[in-house]
């Protein structure tokens, strides 16, 4: 197996995406590429030696010649205050990866796609549907994608304009929840993912979709095996 590196990336953008989350855009030189899905270690380290280290989901697609994480900030997080508000363009970051290869889609692997996220969950999903983009229509038309994202609020949705950008894509089925408070005139569900959503959004299993799931633990767990109740073969989920 190849060696995976720990490599200094130097950023060159930096897009706050909500009050609690930047997305920091990087140029990695020797980067070997990566597949949707995956993610990188960040690390750091303070003047007296002392290291601190996390991992991060990739946002960007293998296509560009950038890579971008987002990151949700943690208040009491020894990581994140630090690269969401001390980081600017130009500043330098440590991390290694890719890391991960079952938790990944690849144009190869087709559709349909069912994509559920929570929170900061949606930043692998979004690099899954960045790289659905990327492809020649006929591809694009023989993967299918439905988005099923869960947030607290309308400001806490991350990727907020691209989401709705998605929504105009014929082959993509957008489909938020906000779980806390609505703004006025919204029309999408306002409680936490559950059987009845799940039932109503999923494709049907005899459609064989390719089911990925992120966000906090209670919410991957239950609609894991929700689906699987559904009749959705475990294996796809």
């Amino acid at each position: 197996p190849r060696r995976i590196e720990w490599r200094a990336g130097t950023v060159t953008d930096v897009v706050q995406e909500t009050a609690h989350a930047k997305t920091l855009v990087m140029d990695v030189p020797g980067w070997p590429g990566h597949t949707a899905g995956q993610h990188v270690d960040v690390r750091l380290t303070a003047e007296d030696g002392y290291q601190a280290q996390r991992s991060y989901s990739i946002a960007s697609a293998p296509s560009r010649s950038t890579l971008a994480i987002t990151i949700e900030r943690l208040d009491d997080g020894e990581v994140s205050p630090y690269l969401t508000d001390a980081l600017g363009v130009g500043d330098r970051v440590e991390l290694r990866g890719p890391i991960g290869g079952y938790f990944v889609w690849e144009p190869s692997m087709g559709g349909p796609l069912f994509l559920v996220a929570g929170g900061s969950g949606i930043v692998p999903l979004m690099a899954m549907l960045r790289t659905r983009a990327t492809l020649p229509a006929p591809s694009r038309a023989s993967s299918p994608a439905t988005l099923l994202y869960s947030s607290r609020a309308w400001e806490d949705v991350i990727y907020r304009d691209e989401v709705i950008a998605l929504a105009e894509d014929p082959g993509v089925n957008v489909v938020q929840t906000l779980t806390r408070s609505q703004p006025s005139g919204w029309t999408g569900f306002t409680r936490r993912i559950d059987a009845d959503m799940l039932t109503e959004v999923a494709p049907a299993p005899s459609l064989r979709p390719n089911i990925y799931i992120c966000g906090p633990t209670a919410l991957v767990e239950t609609a894991a095996q929700i689906l699987v109740e559904l009749g959705h073969a475990p294996a796809r989920v």
